[in-house]
């Protein structure tokens, strides 16, 4: 699997963005490899190079909090199917197909651990949308159809040691305990890691981040 630098990174997202139709770039990896905060600098970078990009990620698709608890999900959330995976690919499949249309996505706030409906909207002059969540290469369905939306699908990855320590400190600052959030990392979340790990091979390329604070 090739191996992107930044530069080289950038360029071909610049050629995504101006091969004179729509793309959809997908960037995924394992919780707290630093995929969200590396797609929101990439979407910033263009963005303010004159580029027309909007990032979409994956995880406004979420089921609601009082659904999951309803549901049992609770403590499992972030596994595959805790997602309304049929809706994120109904949303690609629409960007894709559909670029003339005003489209609206939801957004997960992290706040409130719940998504908010039509949140970040998606104007037809847009012609790079960047996506970035942990399912996007998992061949499983309803999420193997979503690599058939992708123009391209990079893997973030960082050393495994600081990828805990993340997200070990992310549930501690969203108010689980040091033993909770030790379990969280090493259980529902590491099983979550590992089954996403599996799909790194079939990316197009990998994105190294040892030191980008991670998401």
């Amino acid at each position: 699997m090739r191996i992107l630098d930044p530069v080289t990174a950038y360029d071909r997202a610049v050629g995504l963005a101006t091969r004179g139709r729509r793309s959809i770039l997908g960037i995924t990896g394992a919780p707290a490899a630093g995929k969200s905060t590396y797609a929101e600098q990439l979407t910033a970078q263009l963005t303010a190079d004159g580029h027309r990009v909007t990032l979409v990620p994956m995880d406004g698709y979420h089921l609601a909090q009082s659904v999951l608890e309803a549901e049992g999900l609770a403590e499992v959330k972030g596994a595959p199917h805790t997602f309304d995976g049929y809706g994120f690919v109904a949303l690609l499949r629409r960007l894709k197909e559909s670029p003339e249309e005003p489209i609206w996505a939801p957004r997960f706030d992290r706040s409130i651990e719940d998504s908010i409906a039509a949140s970040i909207g998606i104007a037809p002059e847009v012609t790079l949308v960047l996506t970035e969540g942990n399912y996007l290469l998992l061949d499983q369905m309803p999420w193997a159809t979503v690599r058939t939306l992708l123009d391209e699908c990079w893997y973030v990855e960082v050393p495994e040691q600081l990828r805990h320590e993340r997200l070990e400190a992310r549930h501690r600052l969203y108010g689980r305990s040091p033993e909770e959030a030790h379990e969280r990392t090493y259980g529902t979340d590491e099983r979550n890691a590992r089954l996403i790990a599996a799909t790194a091979t079939v990316a197009d390329a990998t994105i190294q981040l040892d030191r980008t604070p991670g998401r």
